[in-house]
């Protein structure tokens, strides 16, 4: 049986960093039973920068009213506040490297929100080359991006909110949203 939103929730919440860590085995060898596709990377990144102290508003649906007739909807896989950063976040769970497709639909949900949202991309089979030539041409929205090497560096370290950090500092001092945490070995 797939679970249901609050379910995931539930299920995410009751995990510690070892837990997650063991979850993100599992979820790389493709044993994640009980998740729709996709599900359990989205509540993996929401539930680390949690258990760090971010304030995270769990995945969602906001209605856009793109005129008088009505609205369209969109599904925000989550949002985090930390450290005086707001963040939307997308999350791609496939173990190909991700195509230009979420960062154009990412720019999209970043112009309809304050000019200081960034957007969190993260792909656990890393972005392809378009994707990083693009992502310095999508000024004024900032796009961090992070592979899956970085989310599990991460996790080991417990080191999503300094990455985040690190990422951002970068993209203002650089004009860059592809700093890699490894780097500096978080």
């Amino acid at each position: 049986m797939v679970g249901n939103e609050d379910t995931y929730k539930s299920w995410i919440r009751a995990m510690n960093w070892a837990r997650l860590r063991a979850f993100h085995e599992r979820l790389i060898e493709g044993r994640t039973e009980g998740w729709e596709p996709g599900k359990a990377f989205e509540y993996l990144v929401l539930r680390a920068f949690d258990l760090e102290g971010a304030t995270v508003k769990w995945p969602y649906v906001s209605t856009v009213s793109l005129s008088e007739s009505g609205g369209e909807t969109e599904q925000i896989d989550g949002a985090i506040y930390v450290d005086g950063l707001a963040c939307i976040v997308e999350a791609k769970d496939t173990a190909a490297t991700v195509d230009i497709a979420p960062i154009a639909k990412m720019r999209n949900q970043l112009l309809r929100r304050p000019s200081s949202t960034v957007g969190l991309i993260f792909s656990r089979g890393g972005f392809s080359r378009p994707v990083t030539t693009l992502i310095k041409f999508v000024a004024p929205q900032t796009i961090l991006l992070w592979t899956g090497d970085e989310v599990a560096h991460a996790l080991k370290h417990r080191a999503f909110r300094k990455g985040l950090n690190e990422k951002y500092r970068r993209s203002v001092e650089q004009g860059l949203g592809l700093h890699d945490v490894l780097e500096n070995n978080t």
